[in-house]
């Protein structure tokens, strides 16, 4: 069995045994259930327009502003048609508008001559719009690099203190093994985000807002390959702080690096994202980059050439720290008796290998 061989049987045994978890089949149907309800609940709890009754004579303005209209014989009908319930408001000579306990702005605004508006800048986010964005890209880039990422380091440990991993690495080679694992854990990730994507896009065509999906679709589209070698990169880490330790109980004193690696970033997007200095800097940053670089892509701050260079550098940081998780990684796996420091394991990889 060659390596590429050995390499696929271990990632579809990780698969297989991931998608028998129970936790992770329910933590993927929480993630559904947040996109759905994130997208389609807004527009169903805003209901439609306001109902309104009103004449023949009051009833062309209503309609223009997209109002639901009912036609009445007059103004004694309409108002009695607001005490019934039947209707939101009531339009009646004067013109006067009807309500039980509160204007009907939408109504009032429908009936005002208002002055004519001029956008200064009408291509501006919209508030909202530029909070929630980038919130939700860090968040999901955040949960799922440190979910999946610790998931990694808790299969590895789990084989070195079952000394499972010493029948392993008789039958495949140690890279093949690490390969496998990485290739399991990246995979799964992108499959939960694509779910993920596919429920929220679908949310939001069912509100209607066609517009919001033409201004995410570059953001996504950059967002996937970023995410890739962003997770890959994050995934060698918590693979070689796996690989240091034997008990479960002691991943907490190895991954802080990783912790702070993830962390970090995440909060320096959510809170800096109006700021174009940090966030021009932050989207070349390796750890950051595969959100920040997105989101002045949705925001429309950078320019053509930016999100190759800023790939670039990420794709090469991955590489650097996919080998140096590699080499630690098979410098520390057989090592049974205790945690394995850093700079032993990295000593030693080639006599364990």
């Amino acid at each position: 069995m060659n390596t590429f061989e050995a390499t696929r049987l271990v990632a579809a045994r990780e698969i297989r045994v991931k998608l028998r978890d129970r936790t992770f089949l329910i933590s993927t149907l929480v993630f559904l259930l947040i996109a759905g309800a994130a997208t389609i609940l807004p527009p169903l709890l805003a209901g439609g327009p306001p109902s309104v009754a009103a004449t023949e004579a009051m009833a062309a303005p209503l309609r223009e502003a997209g109002l639901e209209v009912r036609m009445v014989p007059d103004d004694a009908a309409a108002e009695q048609a607001v005490r019934d319930g039947d209707v939101d408001a009531a339009v009646v000579a004067g013109p006067a508008v009807l309500a039980m306990t509160d204007a009907p702005r939408e109504v009032v605004s429908a009936l005002s001559s208002a002055p004519p508006v001029q956008l200064l800048d009408p291509d501006a986010l919209d508030p909202a719009l530029a909070f929630l964005v980038p919130f939700a890209f860090a968040f999901v880039f955040f949960i799922t690099s440190q979910t999946f990422g610790v998931q990694i380091a808790q299969s590895i440990i789990e084989e070195k203190q079952t000394r499972i991993v010493e029948i392993l690495v008789a039958a495949v080679s140690v890279r093949a093994l690490l390969a496998g694992k990485m290739l399991a854990g990246t995979l799964l990730a992108l499959g939960q985000i694509a779910l993920v994507a596919v429920v929220a896009v679908a949310g939001t065509a069912f509100g209607g807002d066609t517009g919001l999906l033409s201004l995410l679709a570059p953001a996504i589209g950059w967002f996937i390959p970023f995410f890739l070698l962003g997770f890959v990169l994050i995934a060698a880490m918590w693979a070689a702080a796996g690989a240091l330790v034997n008990r479960l109980e002691d991943i907490g004193g190895v991954s802080m690096p990783v912790q702070l690696a993830v962390m970090l970033p995440f909060f320096a997007v959510v809170f800096l994202n109006d700021n174009a200095t940090a966030m021009r800097a932050l989207s070349y940053l390796p750890f950051s980059s595969p959100t920040a670089m997105p989101l002045r892509l949705f925001s429309g701050d950078a320019a053509g050439w930016e999100p190759f260079v800023s790939l670039a550098l990420l794709l090469v940081t991955a590489v650097g720290f996919l080998l140096a998780g590699a080499r630690v990684y098979e410098g520390s796996l057989l090592r049974t008796n205790g945690r394995t420091s850093l700079r032993t394991a990295w000593r030693d990889r080639e006599t364990v290998a």
